[in-house]
């Protein structure tokens, strides 16, 4: 054998041996935090369905005071759409509508669509159950998904922390705000 064709097959190796691994991993991810709140269900709930609200608790918001919004249709409703437009590269531009809400369950889901710095469009919820008639127990989540042959950065990307930290932050902050 030549070394042209060993060269050959060892660049279709190195390409095809990633590719048959990703077949193999899984291609969605989830991540989900969760914090006790000492306000009553209802009350938590009224407040986290009003997406403008975000702003006094997400991390994101925080990270880009000056970045632009943009609200169509009534907060707090499905269909409501919050917009935002940022420089900075960790906020980017994207939107969140508010998909669904139970008001008897105390939940919430909503879309997030990301154009920049790049695209996907993911789903977010959150969900409130009362512990006791003063406090409350607040989850946030966010299902992600990655296709074949993107899937096999999952390998390499923690979305559990980096997602999860964030959510974490902004749940503290969420908690403040409502405790104060």
């Amino acid at each position: 054998m030549n070394l042209g064709r060993k060269i050959a097959i060892g660049i279709i190796g190195i390409i095809a041996i990633p590719l048959v691994l990703a077949i193999f991993l899984p291609s969605s991810y989830q991540v989900e935090r969760s914090i006790d709140i000492g306000k009553p269900a209802n009350e938590v709930f009224a407040f986290i369905r009003l997406l403008k609200n975000q702003d006094q608790y997400s991390v994101w918001a925080k990270r880009d005071p000056e970045m632009k919004k943009i609200f169509q249709g009534e907060d707090g409703t499905v269909g409501f759409v919050s917009r935002w437009e940022s420089q900075v590269k960790d906020v980017g531009v994207g939107e969140q509508e508010i998909k669904m809400i139970n008001t008897d369950a105390l939940e919430m889901q909503t879309e997030l669509r990301f154009f920049e710095p790049f695209e996907g469009t993911e789903r977010s919820y959150m969900k409130v159950s009362s512990l006791d008639p003063k406090k409350a127990k607040v989850i946030w989540g966010f299902d992600g998904s990655m296709p074949y042959p993107f899937n096999l950065m999952l390998l390499f990307m923690n979305f559990e922390e980096m997602i999860g930290n964030d959510f974490e932050e902004g749940l503290s902050n969420l908690k403040s705000v409502l405790e104060k």
